[in-house]
């Protein structure tokens, strides 16, 4: 089912590109297992298995790992009635709701499709935005939704987690299980780390330069959806600083999920840390949410 969130054709493009090129790289590592290990049934069975389980149940892991619930109607019926509204604006399915008792202000979407998406808000999120600002940032979610691009992502992201995986796995065998091994097993052993290690590099840019995209894109749809930009960026900006001063240890536990959050679990990068960085700046953001107010006819933008 297509929804009335404005169609992006570069995210589209930019999507199918990565998945291709990921193809053809998990394809050449696999060629160079089976030329270096002679078997790896075992390790595609595996992979397989994994990232199916990843696919299907990729919602539940999230909500699991973020302390996140699902929450009714009667529990919530702040955020469902912003969520039924901005459905039926955008005419598409609703997605469940859930919350996760977190100070860390921030909201993620995901699951394999629109019949099967979850959207949760932190409630240290909803504790701090407005309601016109909750919306915004909801719109955005959405959109990620919508654009199908929460499924590209997640699979994506796993093949890298699969490389990096064979990286300490051959690291640690050949570690504490080298003494008795030939110098050849040794230089296959090596051969495999180093084949690894450049898979997930290429992974890892290519994921990183798609999910700073598909944030700007979902930006853009999110504030089209509402007609004003000046919210996103309003809650932009509040969360930005808010997470600068969340502590440390908080932060750490929830960057594995920097990809999917609406703004990134640390605070200002380097130079060189935002280059791969899964999202864009702030600056960036607030820029290119500024352009589209100005294109709306206003400093908050125009009617939806």
């Amino acid at each position: 089912m297509r929804s009335r969130f404005e169609p992006d054709r570069q995210l589209t493009a930019r999507m199918a590109l990565t998945m291709f090129l990921l193809g053809l790289v998990y394809v050449a590592f696999v060629a160079a297992l089976i030329a270096l290990l002679k078997s790896t049934v075992l390790v595609v069975v595996i992979a397989v298995a994994l990232l199916g389980a990843q696919y299907w149940y990729s919602d539940r892991i999230a909500l699991y790992a973020m302390h996140g619930r699902l929450v009714t109607p009667e529990e919530e019926p702040g955020l469902h009635g912003i969520i039924d509204r901005l459905c039926a604006t955008a005419d598409m399915p609703k997605p469940r709701v859930a919350v996760s008792h977190m100070d860390l202000p921030n909201a993620f979407a995901t699951g394999r499709n629109a019949d099967h998406a979850v959207v949760c808000v932190t409630t240290g999120l909803q504790r701090r935005l407005t309601v016109e600002e909750l919306e915004g940032v909801l719109a955005h979610e959405l959109s990620h939704v919508a654009h199908r691009d929460v499924a590209v992502i997640t699979i994506a992201s796993f093949l890298g987690v699969i490389a990096g995986l064979v990286v300490r796995f051959a690291f640690y065998s050949q570690l504490f299980g080298g003494r008795g091994r030939d110098q050849n097993t040794a230089v296959v052993f090596m051969a495999v780390m180093a084949v690894s290690a450049l898979v997930y590099a290429i992974s890892f840019v290519l994921i990183r330069a798609l999910s700073r995209y598909r944030e700007l894109a979902a930006d853009r749809a999110g504030a089209m959806l509402t007609g004003k930009p000046s919210a996103l960026a309003s809650a932009l900006t509040k969360v930005s600083g808010d997470i600068a001063r969340i502590p440390t240890e908080d932060l750490r536990t929830a960057q594995a999920f920097n990809a999917f959050f609406f703004t990134p679990a640390h605070g200002p990068g380097t130079v060189v840390a935002n280059l791969f960085s899964t999202h864009p700046t702030l600056e960036r953001r607030l820029e290119a949410l500024a352009a589209l107010a100005a294109e709306l006819g206003g400093p908050g933008g125009g009617p939806p």
